[in-house]
């Protein structure tokens, strides 16, 4: 008897794209879990938006943020600092055509698209805003953020 197909292949594959998908979503909760900042959480169920993966390191003198941003050009990436919360933000496009001639690519398959993400992290000290640099290299955005030295004056308070 010659070789059927699984009826069932197309659920399967269904609830494998279903389940990438939820994946995607819980690493969006997670990272939006990240921002302490007590105001009302907004949870993005667009497949469209993906968090990359940081690391926060405290390196003595300043705080590392190490972020994976593969594919993203400088021009792609904003990065903001206020108070103590570092934003990280990126946004790409895939090509609108393809090839030499202008005819655009007959796809099997496609899942690249326009991509973007958000992240907040709330740093654990006050850092010297006007030393903060940035750095992309070979798909790894490295922020460093320099501490503010504490100051050493001291107030002497009057009881009433």
């Amino acid at each position: 008897m010659a070789d059927r197909s699984d009826p069932f292949d197309s659920i399967t594959e269904l609830f494998e794209r279903l389940s990438r998908q939820l994946e995607t979503a819980a690493r969006s909760w997670d990272a939006e879990m990240d921002v302490r900042d007590g105001g009302g959480s907004r949870f993005d169920f667009s497949m469209t938006h993906s968090s990359p993966s940081l690391d926060l390191a405290d390196e003595g003198e300043e705080f590392v943020v190490t972020v994976d941003v593969p594919g993203y050009d400088t021009e792609d990436l904003e990065i903001r600092l206020s108070g103590e919360t570092l934003s990280i933000r990126g946004e790409r496009e895939h090509e609108a055509e393809r090839g030499g001639d202008g005819e655009h690519e007959q796809y099997i398959r496609r899942e690249r698209a326009v991509q973007s993400f958000n992240r907040r992290v709330q740093l654990p000290d006050s850092v010297e805003a006007d030393d903060v640099s940035a750095t992309v290299n070979n798909g790894i955005l490295t922020v460093q953020l320099p501490k503010r030295e504490p100051a050493d004056e001291s107030t002497s308070i009057d009881i009433e």
